[in-house]
């Protein structure tokens, strides 16, 4: 049974509470589909049960499951090849002129969904800078989605999820064949964690890192919790770091972070 207006709006800001995620009234239509499992663990059964059950647990775990149902999950190994190419060629060459007194690189994957970027930066690193075999590298993916960072955890994949994104030899070189899925290396998984966070609140990671991929996450977030989530990040980076957005995101703090454009791509410096 499809849910009122009133049902979707509340809905709507539950996940723009939970999770900082504006939707628009013109995808209502996805809550039928994408709350189907909150529906039926719960028993709840109709859009117009969860919502009259949401408003009676003001601070519950079904708040929470039905943000991370409405969360967009969209990732692929080496997903947009202008990006890993900048961290191939520009990137981490010049952290790794930087960082050879002390031997360690620390990334960020934020909104890892279920870790193909995670892993991608391990395989990137594994295969183009095999002399850093020494050194610790540290390579942290977070996401809201409990069920994304523990597939991410496990580091399992579909062949067709391969299929978007891994070249053949990373294929062969990286990920092994178990049953009906592909499971991830011990050498590159070693290199990768996994955790949950969620990019509104505070729970986030408070390390420094050298670099921070956040990409195509802060186009569905309110101005100002890019605002907060961007000054975040830029106490979390080195002046010599850097920070990736999507292709068609800019930060729009000209004071904290200066955009560094190549070829293909663009990066952004953290400014002191």
């Amino acid at each position: 049974m499809p849910g009122s207006d009133a049902d979707f709006a509340y809905l709507r800001a539950i996940v723009l509470e939970e999770s900082a995620n504006v939707l628009d009234s013109s995808r209502d239509h996805l809550f039928q589909s994408r709350l189907q499992g909150v529906l039926q663990g719960t028993g709840l059964k109709t859009l117009e049960r969860l919502v009259a059950a949401l408003r009676t647990q003001k601070a519950s775990a079904l708040r929470r499951a039905v943000a991370e149902a409405m969360t967009v999950n969209e990732t692929s190994f080496f997903r947009d090849s202008a990006a890993f190419e900048l961290l191939q060629k520009e990137l981490l060459p010049g952290l790794i002129r930087q960082r050879e007194s002390v031997g360690r690189l620390r990334l960020w994957s934020a909104a890892c969904s279920s870790g193909q970027e995670a892993y991608s930066l391990a395989m990137l690193v594994r295969e183009h800078f095999p002399r850093l075999g020494s050194w610790q590298i540290e390579i942290f993916g977070t996401d809201i989605s409990r069920e994304m960072v523990r597939r991410a955890r496990a580091g399992r994949y579909y062949k067709s999820e391969l299929g978007r994104g891994l070249p053949a030899l990373y294929r062969s070189k990286y990920m092994r064949r178990c049953g009906d899925e592909w499971e991830v290396t011990p050498e590159i998984r070693q290199m990768c964690r996994f955790h949950e966070r969620n990019l509104r609140d505070g729970a986030l990671p408070l390390e420094n890192y050298d670099g921070i991929l956040l990409r195509n996450v802060m186009l569905y977030f309110p101005d100002e919790m890019r605002r907060r989530l961007l000054l975040a990040i830029h106490r979390m980076l080195p002046a010599d770091g850097f920070l990736v957005l999507g292709a068609s995101e800019q930060p729009g703090l000209p004071d904290q972070f200066q955009a560094e454009l190549k070829t293909n791509a663009c990066w952004y410096r953290p400014l002191p």
